[in-house]
Order: C-alpha cells, then structure tokens, then sequence
C-alpha cells in the first residue's frame, strides 16, 4: 500500500507510460495473468515507482526502450508486491545487456595462485550494488518454463537484505525461522539428491549450487510453475507464500493459465 508522498508522486508518474504499452508488456508475461483490476493496478503502480527511483542502464550498446523499462519493472515488482519496494533499499542500479555477458572474476587458492574466471552469465545480483540482466533472458519472461533471470536475480536481492545470499531471506513476524530452515533444507537435500541420481527435475537443477540458488530458483517456480513446486515440495509453496504474501497457483489456475 502506497502512503500520500507516493500517491501524488504516481499521480504525475502514470501518464507517462500510456496504456498501449501496459497492455503489450502485460500481454507478453502470462505469469501476471489472473490479478483482479485492483490488483494490476498496484502492480502497475508499483513498477512505476520502482522505476522513478533505480537506474535502468543499458551496456555494450544496448539502448533500452521504455518497453524494456515497462518489462523489468513488472517482473522485478512482481515479488514484492505484497511486501513493498522497501525490501529492495539500499542499491539503485539495473544494469542490461543485450546477451550473456562475461564478468572477469579473480581470485587467489590456498597455494597463492590467482586464477580468472570468465563464466558467461545472464544475470548477477551484487551484495548493495547492481542487478546486472541479459536483456535476451528478460524477453524469454514470456515463457512459463520456471526460467525467469529477472525473479532469480531479484530473488538473490530480498535473500541478500540480511547479508548474505544463504537461501534464508528475513521473515515476516509471523512466521517461524526455524520452520523455514527446516522445510527447505529437507527439500534442498532431496532435490540434490534427485540431480546427483541423474533425475531430469521440472525444476531448474542449478538450484542443487547452493542454498542462496535453490532459493532463486523456487521462485522463480513459484510464480511460474506453482502447480509443480506445491506438487513437488508443498510444504514450500505454503513456506514462499507466507513469505510472498501471494498464491500464484489459486491465480493461475483461475486464469486457465496452468
């Protein structure tokens, strides 16, 4: 819910982004089907403001359009709409590029040599710093494959507001720390085990990485596919929808989507 400051912020903000392109963005994210009228406009609103206050920069020639704004914006919003854009503070850059991209990384082993990674990548999300996205990725939101590199990376961000990306983001007063570590750290040891048996899981198998993965990549599930992860790992779904404050399978489902 938005205070008085916001509401006459969005006042002037909303004309600027005509209804064509809500409709065409919104028409291309089918994981935003089944809000009620009420419920849209708290997205779309809240993607404007998201936009007013971070930075959406394009690298290596990308010019970025105000339909790729529109596009980050609605995903990036999608998240915390129920939790507010104060659980993204503390950062104001979103960087886009138009394709993978490939950070060099340094680091020195126990012997003392330095090696260099140059691993292609499609996002990164830095501890106070940058979101960095492959707009090639954004595009493919498009998709319900349970693959969204805008839900992973900002998933990597609300999981970084207690320092670090471990899989256990800060919860709300009304839910149990211990319940959470419970629940997914039996489904992060079944899943691991599922990958490592030469399982092909519905679900991304990166999220066997790590904790701070596994996490990203059920949500990125949990908006895309909940029919799979409330099918999988239930006792998830009902442990992210606490979190969230949203059921996307009940919307889903209601829209014909799933």
């Amino acid at each position: 819910m938005t205070n008085w400051l916001e509401q006459r912020l969005l006042q002037r903000l909303r004309p600027r982004v005509p209804e064509l392109l809500w409709r065409k963005a919104w028409k291309r994210l089918p994981l935003l089907q089944g809000f009620s009228a009420d419920e849209e406009q708290a997205l779309r609103d809240l993607a404007l403001l998201f936009l007013h206050r971070k930075s959406l920069e394009g690298a290596a020639g990308l010019e970025v359009t105000p339909e790729m704004r529109v596009m980050v914006g609605l995903q990036a919003c999608l998240p915390v709409l129920r939790l507010g854009l104060g659980w993204y503070r503390d950062w104001v850059s979103v960087i886009l590029y138009p394709d993978e991209f490939v950070p060099e990384r340094e680091w020195v082993d126990e012997a003392g040599v330095v090696w260099v990674s140059q691993e292609p990548r499609t996002g990164e999300a830095w501890e106070r710093g940058p979101v960095i996205l492959a707009w090639s990725e954004v595009a493919a939101g498009s998709l319900l494959d349970g693959v969204n590199v805008v839900l992973h990376e900002f998933a990597h961000k609300l999981d970084m507001l207690d320092g670090m990306a471990n899989g256990h983001p800060p919860l709300h007063r009304d839910m149990s720390n211990a319940r959470w570590a419970e629940v997914l750290s039996s489904a992060y040891r079944d899943f691991n085990r599922r990958v490592d048996a030469g399982e092909d899981p519905d679900i991304d198998p990166y999220g066997a990485e790590s904790p701070g993965e596994f996490f990203a990549v059920l949500t990125e599930a949990f908006f895309e596919l909940p029919d799979i992860l409330q099918t999988e790992y239930p006792a998830v779904y009902e442990q992210f929808s606490a979190f969230y404050r949203q059921d996307p399978l009940t919307r889903l489902r209601g829209a014909g989507v799933l």
